[in-house]
Parts: structure tokens; sequence; C-alpha cells
């Protein structure tokens, strides 16, 4: 089952994406700084089970075309994005598992197009609604107010760009450890709002790291020195207009199986999700069948503990599998 790169021309822009394996489709979206490469274990591990796993450079992001401007990564241009590779590849459904903005990609498509989708697996990021009356990035400029917070840094277009692009491998071997479950991003909240993130963010140690090899982490690091991080970033400043874009949907369920899979020390659960972010997500997706956290890991548990995700992921996949076929 040879694992085969692709390219073509989607939804308007220039798409890359790789493909392994036969059977069920599913889709695996990535979050920021990631690229395809970010699911590589579970690629292998869910073709050998049985799967056809299609993992896209998500926009702006890897070998994906990166538009520069904010405007164009909206729910609408994200999810045209999915649906514009399904119908490339000739697929009525699938499942969708997202992490980080992959999450919220695979939520919003859900939502908007449920005839498309067989179910969904969030990692990390449940389905929360930021507050509805005000804007995220108006909410997280208040909290940068009293410390440094990578959200706001990223909002002005520019400074961001030139600094990130400037050190790419310094900034993503910083990011890539204070995410995980060994490092601290809570530490860049000690920073003044004038602050960098690499510099607020604590020094990683050399690699090879237990779960990041030195040849991985040169692939995160040779795409993003090469792309730079505006598509990734723009994300970020998207925020409201997605923000925006999702008010026709407040308060309404999708009737989609939902699965989730979470960590003990990831930062988004621990402090961008609220206290009960497991409820939240069960009020936007009440036919939430299973809910499973790995212990000892952080924000990239697909890296950090790969076996059990790929367990993990691999009896999702079974459930949903069985369930359709009933």
């Amino acid at each position: 089952m040879p694992l085969t790169h692709h390219h073509a021309q989607i939804n308007g822009i220039h798409t890359h994406w790789v493909e392994q394996g036969e059977g069920l489709p599913v889709v695996l979206c990535h979050g920021f700084p990631h690229v395809w490469f970010s699911w590589h274990r579970q690629i292998t591990a869910l073709a050998a089970a049985g799967y056809r796993v299609i993992a896209p450079d998500m926009r702006g992001m890897g070998q994906t075309e990166a538009p520069p401007d904010a405007a164009d990564y909206g729910v609408d241009s994200i999810t045209g994005d999915l649906l514009g590779l399904m119908d490339h590849l000739g697929l009525e459904r699938a499942v969708f598992a997202g992490l980080d903005f992959g999450a919220f990609a695979v939520y919003d498509l859900a939502h908007l197009h449920p005839e498309r989708v067989l179910a969904v697996i969030g990692l990390e990021n449940p389905a929360a609604p930021h507050n509805p009356d005000v804007p995220p990035l108006t909410e997280y400029a208040e909290m940068a107010k009293k410390h440094f917070l990578h959200i706001d840094y990223f909002r002005p277009v520019g400074p961001a760009d030139r600094d990130l692009a400037a050190q790419p491998r310094l900034f993503l071997q910083k990011v890539l450890w204070a995410l995980s479950g060994e490092g601290d991003y809570f530490a860049t909240w000690n920073y003044p709002p004038t602050a960098t993130y690499i510099e607020a963010m604590d020094d990683a140690p050399p690699l090879p790291w237990p779960w990041l090899s030195e040849l991985e982490f040169e692939f995160f690091h040779s795409e993003y020195a090469r792309s730079g991080f505006t598509g990734g970033l723009n994300w970020y400043r998207s925020m409201d207009l997605k923000w925006r874009q999702r008010k026709p949907l407040e308060g309404q369920q999708s009737k989609v199986p939902a699965y989730f899979l979470g960590s003990e020390h990831d930062v988004d659960l621990e402090a961008f999700h609220g206290d009960d972010p497991i409820s939240l997500m069960r009020q936007q997706f009440p036919d939430l069948r299973r809910v499973e956290m790995i212990p000892g890991a952080g924000h990239l548990v697909q890296l950090e503990k790969s076996d059990e995700v790929n367990r993990v992921l691999v009896e999702f996949l079974t459930d949903i599998q069985g369930r359709d076929a009933q």
C-alpha cells in the first residue's frame, strides 16, 4: 500500500494531499503549525487496518496554496476545500478527523453539509463556541492586555510573519516542545504583551525527543522554511470572520455522529474551552458516542502517543463502520 502524493486545482487553489490504503475513506485535517505529515504515523496505521486515508495540506500550509488575504480563510472557503476534495475524489461521504483548526473545519462541514459526513472525530479541540456576544479576537485582545498571548500576537499582518520566517527552525522547535505534554506553553503568559512568541517560549531540549526524531522535525522545518507562516497565521486572523459566518448556526445541533479524543495536558482543553468542554461539544453534537483521554500527552497527541492514538482511532472507526452497516 504505497503512500501517494497528489496535486490538483481544487476550490480555486492549488491543493496537495497524500493517500494510502483502501476501504472506508477517512480524511485527516491538521492544524497549525502542522502539515499533512503530522498524521504520518496514523496514515500508515489506519491504512493497514483497512481504511482509505486522505490527508490534505490544509489551505495556507504545506504544499497547498496560501492566499495572502485572511478573508480567504472563512468557513465557506475551508469547507469548500473539503467538499471540493471529496468531489475530486468521487466520494459521497467520508469520516472526518481533525485536530486544532482542523477540528473546527470538520465540525463546520458536519453542520453545513451533514449529508457528506459519515462521522466526525475531534482531537483536542471540542466543538465549543466562543462567546456569542463578543468576537473572539476582541476577547483575546482583552486577555493580551495582561500578558503575552500568541493569538493576539498573530493578529496584525506583518510582525509575526517576519519574526517566524526569520527563525523558522527556532520557532518550530520551541513551539512544538511548548505544546507537548513535557513543555510549558503557559510560561509564555509570564511575559509582557510586547514580547514575541519566540522570546516568550522556553528553550526546547536538543532533538531527538522521545516522540520526534531529527528527521521528522526537519520535515516540518523544511516545509515552513519554504512556505513561510502567513497562510497559517491567516487562520487566526480570520477568527472573527468565521465567528460571524457561524452566527446562523448558534443553538443548532448536528445529527452527525461524533467522537472525541483528548489528552491530559492539552493547553486548549485546559485554558481555551471553558470548564466543561465536553458538555459544550455535546450541545452541538448530541450523538457524541465516545470520549477518550490519553494520559501524559499534550496538544500534539498524535505524535506524542502515536500507538495509543492509533488504537483509539481504529476503535472509533470500527464502531462507525459497524453502525453504518446496520
